[in-house]
């Protein structure tokens, strides 16, 4: 059996997400056999991407915690600036990348990242727009299409996302192996 099959993802929603980048990895894990919630700051409702395409939360953030998955996905767009203002997403993210749970983000999810206070020294990647943020956080920036930095994995755009689940998907397995 695959290492990654029955995984537990929370893949973070917010209004104005980016439709590939929310979309493309939750059908990818859902493919991979893993077992994917959308996670939102209310249960039940219904966020509406850039393009007007809605994503319904499975689960309140303020009623889950990082132990409750095993990978963290935080897609981009404006919603991570949305994500942000809300300390249960904060805490989510933060206490997951703490915890080296797997936490993948593209695009501008990293904002979310920066609100953490947990990413100084690390490696990482996203929208171009967001460097200073990610370097005044104390992330250090590289321009490639999948940044890994142990348990963090970051790309900076859509075009990037088969590199970022490539990434996700190796660092998922080798998390598995080591427990």
């Amino acid at each position: 059996m695959d290492q990654i099959q029955g995984k537990r993802v929370a893949v973070l929603v917010e209004k104005i997400y980016e439709d590939l980048e929310l979309w493309y990895p939750v059908l990818r894990c859902r493919e991979a056999g893993m077992k994917v919630s959308l996670v939102g700051p209310k249960a039940g409702e219904t966020y509406l991407s850039k393009h007007g395409y809605p994503a319904k939360s499975d689960v309140a953030s303020t009623d889950v915690s990082a132990a409750d998955f095993d990978v963290v996905i935080v897609p981009g767009g404006y919603a991570p600036d949305h994500m942000r203002r809300h300390p249960s997403m904060i805490a989510l993210v933060r206490d997951a990348i703490i915890q080296d749970k797997v936490v993948g983000s593209i695009c501008h999810g990293p904002w979310v990242f920066c609100s953490t206070k947990v990413i100084k020294g690390r490696r990482m990647t996203g929208f171009y727009a967001i460097r200073d943020d990610v370097e005044n956080a104390g992330g250090i920036w590289e321009d490639a299409a999948c940044v890994r930095d142990r348990n963090i994995v970051t790309s900076r755009n859509p075009d990037d996302l088969p590199a970022f689940m490539i990434g996700l998907f190796e660092a998922v397995r080798e998390t598995s192996k080591s427990q």
